[in-house]
């Protein structure tokens, strides 16, 4: 294989303008300066990529240029070529023989990386459904790959999975913690190898990000932005866009942020106005976190030093307990949140969500959310009033409804979060709960006139369109449910986590 330490000798000693940065991976030699950044690959062969060649080298790198244009343009620049002059040095870009090649990226400050936005604690709510809707709108783009991925395509992962946990036992594994979390995964794949097969056939396999957690993704002026996909094997990165997700709600829930994933995966899921298949994560994450525990268990046999070993044996142990919770079952439920504008419901939903069901939570169906995008508009933009016209909210709460079921019927506990004022709209959401033979709480958000008028009146940035003039209307065609309807009432004119608290007693341990 090629001998390139000429080439990086040449770019750190100021073939690159000035001094530079070195981070070496496996497989990268990357060469930071001030503005720009230079990857270089290096001349290996594993298993799994083969850059032996200069030839490999230069399309590996044209793969991974063209590829993370799709979502990192301002990132991703061109391809540089290292030549050699004829009296023998090395030059960028001249007209002699092309030596090496080099990949040329702007470069961002290292704290945007989400990873090190969720270690200083900043991965808030908001930031989190910025990025569900970021993967939803890039998957949404791809064309069908309908040849690869379903069910045959994740056996080989699990398969490969479970042969390397065993070879860690007992390094770094106990035996019977292994057997286990394998014997989860492989019944949760028995049940789901059917509808692996059928969202394959639906369209839902694409060449997509491949590599996607939180450490690939970056903040640009505010906004999440995905770079950094896998690009060396086109098989590994065709799979399903449900699966392609999971590894981003998997680095989160291994952060312990479980309010994050449930609101990227609700944001992910709203974008596409598309619940199919979620009841399939668990199973997704498991084998995503299996993964990243035999990654951290055999990086534990290589690395040396007492604190190293027991720093990556303890991320392995973290991870492949993950993959065994996820899988544990938790039956699905039916949560309904109604009331006036300005009671709390979508607070009290966001609360109460992630807890219910198997991680990541339960979906919420937000009727504000679904109305907008029946319309095709972003969240923060307001409505035509003929939008809230009575034929508009019947199918606002159809869609409801419908979601509703659809995610019941996969496993999911579901949050339903709407106004709820009609008697009939309240008996249509418990039908839901009924016919898919669920546990189903009705919760009913009650607090003071000012209260809600104050709430109202402070709020920015949010998918309700309502202010106090509909306050008021609410308080004449609002009809609070009555006791035979079996509707929980919440005081909610208090303080959130003792409304909270009192919403989680109302459920009990029925979701």
């Amino acid at each position: 294989m090629a001998d390139q330490k000429e080439v990086v000798a040449f770019l750190e000693g100021g073939g690159l303008g000035g001094p530079v940065e070195r981070i070496d991976t496996h497989a990268a030699v990357v060469l930071l300066t001030r503005d720009k950044a230079f990857k270089l690959k290096r001349a290996v062969r594993f298993s799994f990529l083969d850059f032996s060649t200069l030839e490999r080298r230069r399309s590996a790198l044209e793969a991974e240029l063209a590829l993370n244009r799709r979502t990192a343009p301002r990132i991703y620049r061109r391809l540089v070529a290292v030549t050699r002059r004829p009296d023998g040095e090395l030059e960028l870009d001249g007209e002699g023989e092309v030596v090496e090649w080099l990949l040329e990226m702007e470069r961002f400050h290292a704290e945007a990386r989400l990873d090190l936005v969720a270690n200083s604690g900043s991965l808030d709510r908001a930031l989190a459904e910025r990025s569900g809707e970021r993967v939803a709108a890039f998957q949404g783009r791809l064309a069908a790959r309908p040849g690869r991925g379903g069910a045959t395509g994740l056996a080989a992962v699990i398969a490969g999975n479970a042969r390397d946990l065993r070879e860690l036992v007992p390094d770094v594994f106990a035996a019977g913690t292994v057997e286990a979390v394998v014997r989860r995964i492989d019944e949760a794949f028995a049940a789901a190898a059917a509808e692996l097969d059928d969202r394959r056939a639906g369209g839902l396999v694409r060449h997509v990000h491949g590599d996607l957690h939180l450490g690939n993704i970056v903040l640009l002026d505010g906004e999440p932005v995905p770079f950094d996909c896998l690009e060396f094997d086109e098989e590994l990165a065709t799979i399903d866009v449900l699966y392609d997700l999971a590894f981003l709600l998997m680095d989160l829930l291994a952060r312990e942020l479980p309010e994050a994933a449930n609101a990227c995966l609700g944001a992910w899921a709203d974008a596409r106005l598309d619940d199919r298949g979620l009841g399939l994560l668990p199973l997704l994450i498991a084998v995503r976190s299996t993964i990243r525990a035999k990654v951290e268990g055999l990086t534990a046999l290589q690395v040396d030093g007492t604190a190293a070993i027991a720093e990556h044996r303890a991320a392995a142990a973290r991870y492949l307990e993950l993959a065994g919770r996820v899988l544990r079952p938790r039956g699905p439920c039916l949560v309904a949140i109604g009331g006036r504008s300005g009671t709390g419901k979508s607070s009290v939903a966001r609360a109460l969500a992630p807890g219910l069901g198997t991680p990541p939570g339960a979906p919420i169906l937000r009727s504000d959310v679904i109305r907008k995008r029946l319309y095709g508009i972003s969240l923060t933009r307001r409505l035509p009033e003929e939008a809230y016209a009575p034929e508009v909210s019947e199918r606002v709460f159809e869609a409801i409804a419908e979601r509703a079921g659809r995610l019941l019927q996969g496993g999911c506990a579901v949050v339903c979060d709407a106004v709820y004022g009609l008697a009939e709209q309240r008996a249509r959401v418990a039908e839901v709960a009924r016919r898919a033979g669920v546990p189903f709480t009705g919760l009913w958000l009650e607090a003071p006139e000012k209260v809600l008028e104050a709430r109202v009146a402070a709020r920015s940035g949010d998918a309700s369109d309502a202010d106090v003039t509909v306050v008021r209307r609410q308080a004449e065609r609002v009809t609070p449910p009555v006791p035979a309807e079996g509707w929980q009432r919440v005081p909610a004119g208090d303080r959130l986590d003792r409304v909270i608290a009192y919403a989680r007693n109302a459920i009990g341990d029925g979701c």
